[in-house]
């Protein structure tokens, strides 16, 4: 039986901690979903055509060396659904401080109630990345900061490169 993992979220952009989060996942799984969350209501830095495609660039060759089958979805409906729909029976969640533990242990509660076979799997952040957002990154870089400390060299050049076509 195939084990199929879902790992939800906006990767607006993508960071050095979602691709810790990604490396960790892709030990509890045979299939890993990562989940792009669309939400109308959002004005995104990057599009979701860019966001696809720096995921599968960078977290494709890793998925790819550790024998996991890797698909990038997008999905605008409920992560307890979405799970049902791409046949996930494990969720990931990071978790970088207890501030995110109190939030999670809610959703995951949530999503227990909504998705009965649905495990939520908690993976604490490395410490190296623990202080790393995808809001501070956007923030840092809309600045004019350097985020390449943050980010995977190949979204720091996307995020450099946007810059000078403002």
């Amino acid at each position: 039986m195939t084990r199929t993992a879902l790992y939800p979220g906006s990767f607006d952009p993508l960071t050095n901690g979602h691709l810790d989060m990604l490396r960790a996942a892709l030990t509890l799984c045979d299939r890993l979903v990562v989940g792009l969350g669309v939400h109308p209501s959002k004005k995104p830095l990057l599009s979701v055509e860019e966001r696809i495609a720096m995921i599968e660039t960078v977290a494709g060759p890793i998925a790819g060396a550790s024998g996991v089958a890797l698909e990038v979805r997008t999905f605008d409906n409920l992560v307890a659904d979405f799970a049902r729909d791409v046949g996930a029976t494990i969720l990931i969640r990071g978790l970088r401080d207890g501030t995110d533990l109190d939030y999670e242990m809610q959703m995951a509660g949530m999503n227990r109630t909504l998705a009965p076979w649905l495990q939520t799997v908690f993976l604490p952040a490395s410490p190296e990345d623990r202080h790393i957002t995808a809001t501070l990154v956007r923030q840092i870089s809309g600045m004019g900061g350097d985020v390449s400390r943050f980010v995977p060299p190949e979204v720091a050049r996307r995020l450099k490169m946007g810059k000078s076509d403002a």
